[in-house]
């Protein structure tokens, strides 16, 4: 199962909002947002193979396509829920 992520596009940020959270972003990491406050995590990498974390990437992909509002990467569920998950990922 492959995920294609779009690019950032800076455009939905303004520039020094697109630079500061680019900035905030180690290497290794993605930053995603999740719940409906669209709350920003910055996560490893390495979730992204693993199961759990890729049935939300498929709840994604369902909601939204590929064309997400934040320019980023947005999770269609309750931080809670998102919490419960990746903890189980650490």
């Amino acid at each position: 199962m492959g995920f294609h992520f779009p690019l950032i596009r800076r455009a939905s940020f303004t520039s020094n909002q697109a630079s500061t959270k680019v900035a905030n972003v180690p290497k290794g990491y993605i930053a995603v947002y999740v719940g409906e406050n669209t709350k920003r995590f910055v996560i490893p990498i390495s979730y992204l193979n693993q199961r759990s974390f890729q049935d939300l990437l498929g709840q994604a992909e369902e909601e939204f396509g590929y064309e997400h509002q934040m320019g980023g990467l947005t999770i269609p569920c309750r931080e809670d829920e998102f919490l419960d998950i990746t903890s189980q990922l650490q």
